[in-house]
């Protein structure tokens, strides 16, 4: 790109935005590009305090962001953008009811992911790319009927005009930080040179190495490709995909194009630096006394952290067996983390909350900066609200390095 010259604009409206991961991973790949936000939402319902909305205003301003329950924000609000993102929340993405007429279809009351359907459904002017996350149970939910869930997302995809490519991706397997495993959607509408390159392309290539996520997140097949077709109505293929499946047909990683689907396993392939969690603890002079366990309550982290196998009884008196393994105490300092729960924050003992002992004699919980290095944000990107909440927040956040590898891979391939 010659000095002086302007980088190119994609405009991105942001979904169920919580405190900005997704736009800290789009604004540090805004290398060869400029990822702008025009618009963002975010709303936690039943909550007077709305205090993910605030942290997010307080870090990057009020324009263009929107604190309402986005059903009620009419389309005609949001402008016009090239690339929606959001980390959708996981629900039960079922079709409740028939299609009725042509203009879409009706889902359960609140579920989300019909949120983001109605406003791709209306845009006469439809973003040109999407990147979404969830968990990656998404593949094999409902367990009546394994992959339905996805399935229903997908065909609605297809038939609002766009391809999809999806992959499984295990930040720590990539040198970041945590352990944490979420499910990537890219699509790409028709209009655009990447739908066209994807329909051409070969797809155990395209997923292998040649599409926007094998370029950001190499990895090698581990099996063959399935392929099979969805091509059917939203309400029928709701009622009745995987009802006589035990198994997911979805593996880790595929791509949808035109009503059919390849899918198939890939093992991460990836010879850099690993980060370790002893890392990026902070210095334990800067460590308020209050992460700090006291020695008469480790008896009880020891049991919560330890493996059972017990007698237990319901509140009605039924009696059942109980037992689980144990998990490592404390977590150890030369690897990545476990993945960050909502729950990490407050004093009270707890199966899942982290706990370490840098100094190999006391025993602490994770501070609020901790967590949010373990995610790749900024130090004291959620300060200002309790440090329960700011533990919630990183407990529903993303690995903000994953979007940037993304949004990066994407750039380039916009521009080539």
């Amino acid at each position: 790109m010659a000095k002086g010259k302007a980088k190119p604009v994609i405009r991105v409206a942001e979904l169920f935005a919580g405190v900005g991961g997704f736009r800290l991973g789009l604004e540090r790949a805004s290398q060869v590009l400029h990822y702008k936000v025009v618009f963002s939402n975010q709303w936690e319902p039943n909550r007077r305090k709305q205090h993910a909305s605030e942290v997010y205003v307080a870090r990057f301003g009020q324009e263009g962001h929107f604190n309402h329950d986005i059903a009620t924000v009419p389309v005609k609000a949001i402008p016009d953008h090239d690339l929606l993102v959001g980390g959708f929340p996981c629900q039960d993405y079922s079709v409740a009811s028939t299609l009725k007429n042509s203009k879409g279809l009706q889902g359960r009351k609140g579920v989300l992911w019909w949120q983001i359907h109605r406003i791709l459904s209306e845009k006469k002017r439809k973003p040109a790319y999407l990147l979404l996350e969830n968990v990656d149970r998404l593949l094999g939910s409902p367990v009546g009927q394994r992959g339905r869930d996805l399935a229903v997302m997908l065909r609605s995809l297809d038939q609002l005009g766009y391809a999809v490519e999806w992959r499984v991706i295990n930040a720590a397997e990539y040198g970041m930080p945590q352990r944490r495993r979420r499910v990537f959607l890219l699509g790409y509408h028709r209009t655009t040179p990447l739908y066209k390159k994807l329909r051409g392309a070969e797809p155990a290539a395209w997923i292998g190495g040649e599409g926007v996520l094998g370029q950001a997140f190499p990895a090698s097949s581990n099996g063959p490709l399935v392929q099979f077709s969805i091509a059917q109505g939203l309400d029928e293929l709701s009622r009745h995909f995987g009802e006589r499946s035990g198994r997911t047909p979805f593996k880790n990683a595929g791509i949808l194009m035109g009503g059919h689907v390849f899918t198939g396993a890939v093992e991460a392939r990836y010879d850099g630096a690993m980060a370790r969690l002893g890392d990026l603890l902070q210095p334990e002079a800067d460590v308020p006394a209050t992460f700090y366990i006291a020695r008469k309550d480790l008896p009880a982290w020891r049991y919560l952290k330890g493996a059972k196998s017990e007698a237990r009884a319901t509140a009605n008196g039924h009696n059942y067996a109980y037992s689980e393994g144990a998990m490592v105490f404390p977590d150890p300092l030369d690897r990545p983390s476990r993945t960050i729960i909502t729950g990490e924050g407050g004093r009270g003992p707890s199966r899942f909350k982290h706990v370490v002992s840098p100094d190999g004699r006391r025993y602490r919980r994770l501070t609020p900066i901790e967590l949010e290095r373990l995610n790749m944000f900024p130090d004291d990107h959620t300060a200002g609200v309790s440090d329960a909440w700011r533990a919630f927040f990183m407990g529903n956040a993303l690995v903000v390095g994953v979007v940037e590898r993304i949004a990066s891979a994407l750039a380039d391939a916009i521009l080539e």
